[in-house]
């Protein structure tokens, strides 16, 4: 989110201080419980010189990217712009820009790489710059009033309800499609994602997913592995693989020390967050919610019912509730972008979930206490899974229930349908719009901080990683809890459905109730219920239940 505020960033790079050691220990742990990395495409000619140029600005270790470096990459990214746009073909055209400015990624990024592509067009640009929490209400108020007062807009695809349903997009040319080869996407990314009645809106730039993040040096520490075997832990001490692991382990972890610093398990954001903190919860319960029978998680399929207030969600919600006690203090007032920048990446916390950001920023970013020691997985399972069904909890023979969650499906560029009245601002903006979605262009935001995880085929080109200088243990772990997480048969898949923001707001209010003590953990989730139900309602309960089952594939 997504990125995050970040959904934000996605490389890989050596530590600014520390070239990257040897992780392989680290691989290896990091994969345990997912599949191999044999799908993994490996490229059998030399690198493309450009692609190989691009991976070099700045360069493996030589700290962060700058505005110069973002402009050299939009510069020697611009031939696919030249095979359909004259030089100054633009002239005169003015295009307002909305989007995400957080951790200074997103639009600062795009300000840079389109700064070429406006001299050689001619066109330009006017920037709305929004931060996380203030999004979703900004572009909420343009939807309800039809105000749209801008042409091109950065946009995640659970709004393509909204939006694309409203007729407030254009649609893609297909010059535009041809540009960006969008067959290379990952194909949970592909139709009907980016769609609406068929016909195809968005420009994909990213690709999301919550991944499990935890600290090699707390699990590889013989102390706590004493301890915890001494003191009756369950198993050995390792990696959890199960939410029932990383409960007990962060309360084991509760008052003790680790390399003299005060130690935490997993961490929670409690604070809301413009809707977007909901997703965090939502990792927690979709190994509990999600059943591999039921592509259904959040509402029942043919009645749209809500299903926040079911066995599997109230199990999900009390544990933070349970796990409250073993935070950092003031953790009630710690959004999502608290826990991963100022906490994880700080060195507080063993384990978290996040967007692909944490992991890029853990490399690149000078306040990173964690770049060598830090793991990736897919998000953890669970023993049991909750039958909606069948109203039963149910033990899979085959191990645990694992369901990663597709968070925001990732960030995409969108053009508005205000600018179809006018054939050159049209090409304009669907022209900047490619230029950004291009996809060796792509390859650099997926291995810089950017904002964006890794979403395309040719993303997982390991040679061509470690071919600019990336320690082969290390982006190999982290490729594989994207592509794990991606490909993951029981994947949870938002739908993409009017008014989600509103439901996960409303969620978010009042899950703070709960956290806060102010209401039990069921009444709360009750709460929650209800006020799904009404907005279900206020949009058109048949409408929503159409396209519910439409967005699962149904």
């Amino acid at each position: 989110m997504a990125r995050w505020p970040a959904h934000l960033t996605n490389a890989l790079m050596a530590n600014r201080r520390t070239m990257l050691k040897s992780m392989a220990g680290v691989g290896v742990a990091a994969l345990g419980s997912s599949t191999a990395l044999g799908g993994f495409a490996r490229p059998a000619g030399a690198q493309d010189s450009l692609r190989a140029q691009l991976l070099q600005i700045p360069g493996v270790g030589m700290g962060s990217p700058t505005d110069a470096d973002w402009q050299q990459v939009g510069e020697l990214c611009l031939e696919a712009t030249k095979q359909n746009v004259q030089e100054g073909e633009f002239e005169g055209v003015e295009l307002t820009f909305m989007g995400l400015n957080n951790q200074n990624l997103h639009n600062l990024l795009f300000r840079g790489f389109l700064k070429p592509w406006e001299t050689y067009t001619g066109a330009r640009i006017t920037w709305i710059d929004l931060a996380q929490a203030d999004y979703n209400p900004r572009l909420q108020q343009a939807i309800a009033t039809g105000t749209v007062d801008f042409d091109i807009l950065e946009m995640g695809a659970p709004f393509e309800g909204d939006v694309c349903g409203k007729g407030l997009a254009s649609e893609m040319p297909d010059w535009v499609k041809a540009q960006i080869d969008m067959d290379d996407y990952v194909d949970y990314l592909k139709a009907p994602v980016g769609t609406w009645d068929g016909k195809t809106y968005r420009i994909s730039i990213d690709g999301d997913c919550h991944n499990f993040n935890y600290r090699t040096d707390y699990f590889s520490d013989p102390e706590l592995a004493e301890a915890w075997k001494a003191e009756g832990g369950e198993g050995e001490w390792a990696v959890p693989r199960t939410w029932q692991q990383v409960q007990a382990t962060s309360k084991f972890l509760k008052g003790r020390e680790v390399a003299g610093q005060e130690a935490y398990g997993y961490l929670d954001p409690l604070k809301p967050w413009g809707g977007f903190g909901f997703y965090f919860l939502a990792s927690r319960a979709t190994a509990y919610a999600k059943h591999p029978d039921d592509p259904a998680w959040l509402f029942d399929v043919d009645t749209m019912k809500p299903r926040i207030n079911n066995p599997a969600w109230v199990r999900a919600i009390q544990d933070v509730m349970d796990l409250l006690p073993s935070q950092p203090a003031d953790q009630l007032n710690a959004d999502p972008n608290t826990t991963g920048f100022q906490q994880f990446l700080f060195g507080t916390g063993s384990m978290l979930a996040w967007w692909g950001d944490i992991g890029s920023n853990a490399r690149t970013s000078d306040s990173s206490v964690i770049g060598d020691t830090i793991g990736f997985d897919i998000l953890p399972g669970s023993d049991d899974v909750y039958n909606s069904k069948t109203g039963e909890w149910e033990t899979p023979s085959d191990g645990p229930n694992f369901a990663p969650n597709m968070a925001y499906i990732g960030w995409g560029i969108y053009v508005m349908a205000r600018v179809d009245g006018d054939e050159k601002k049209h090409k304009a903006a669907w022209s900047a719009a490619a230029h950004l979605g291009g996809k060796d262009l792509s390859l650099w935001t997926a291995a810089y901080p950017s904002g964006f995880q890794p979403y395309r085929k040719s993303h997982f080109n390991i040679s061509e990683w470690t071919a600019a200088g990336y320690d082969e243990a290390f982006i190999s772990a982290y490729l594989a809890s994207q592509s794990n997480s991606y490909n993951h048969p029981n994947a949870a898949i938002e739908p993409r459905i009017p008014g989600i923001f509103q439901y996960y707001s409303v969620a978010e209010d009042e899950l703070a109730k709960i956290y806060a003590g102010q209401v039990d953990v069921q009444s709360g989730a009750d709460n929650i219920a209800a006020a799904w139900e009404k907005i279900t309602d206020s949009i058109g309960r048949e409408q929503q239940i159409e396209l519910y089952k439409a967005s699962l594939g149904l």
